[in-house]
């Protein structure tokens, strides 16, 4: 009896295979027109080029002062300035101090030209304003009048305020670091200013300033010895 060739059937394509082949259909409006990006073709896109910009010398060194910051051992009497007051007493703390603003130049001129038009002298106590000036602040915490210190965690050269700390725990005066020695400037009308005193406040704000200087000593002048032994960097 003659042999049956049997006929393999092809095995049908799978459907996720059956999609892939199906071509795109391309408009015929819209013509395809690749770049071309060598000299002379089209302009280069936009690329991040700050890496291979020559920045200003002050911006470098900036950031190479951050950088040894974390990577060499830095000592507690330049560390400490890494501490700064919380987000909300600092708030607090600052709303006290622009209550107490020193006048400004031209308010000072408005006042002594009425003062020269009535044809009196000023009497009486002294205006309560924030203290300011390096010199200035020194002298009243050595006599022991400030009621509460704020120094710039940011001043350069560091040197000029570096021990500021250690007199005011000598003299158990609340001190407090905040960030931003520009900051300090504004409510003195300055650009800059290292650092700010109060010597007293109006008796509205009595309850206001204990409860910033109970904070105060809480954070700093009772963890003197704590934060005389902490080093920084060496990351």
């Amino acid at each position: 009896m003659p042999k049956v060739k049997k006929v393999r059937k092809a095995a049908a394509v799978p459907a996720y295979n059956a999609a892939k082949t199906v071509k795109k259909v391309s408009n015929p409006l819209i013509e395809k027109r690749p770049k071309n990006f060598s000299i002379g073709g089209d302009i280069q896109p936009k690329r991040d080029l700050r890496r291979f910009v020559k920045w200003p010398k002050y911006v470098r060194l900036q950031r190479q002062k951050k950088t040894l910051y974390q990577r060499l051992k830095v000592p507690p009497s330049v560390n400490q300035f890494t501490q700064t007051l919380d987000k909300q007493t600092a708030t607090n703390l600052f709303k006290l101090l622009k209550k107490y603003k020193p006048e400004t130049s031209a308010e000072k001129k408005e006042r002594l030209k009425s003062m020269a038009a009535s044809g009196k002298t000023e009497g009486g106590k002294k205006p309560v304003v924030v203290k300011y000036g390096l010199n200035h602040v020194t002298a009243l915490i050595e006599k022991k009048k400030a009621s509460l210190v704020v120094i710039a965690h940011d001043v350069d050269p560091i040197e000029l305020v570096v021990w500021m700390p250690a007199l005011c725990r000598k003299m158990n005066i609340p001190y407090c670091i905040v960030k931003g020695k520009a900051r300090l400037g504004q409510v003195v009308h300055k650009k800059t200013a290292a650092c700010l005193c109060l010597t007293g406040v109006k008796a509205d704000d009595k309850n206001a300033l204990n409860n910033l200087v109970a904070s105060v000593k809480t954070n700093y002048n009772d963890r003197f010895d704590e934060i005389r032994k902490t080093w920084g960097g060496g990351n």
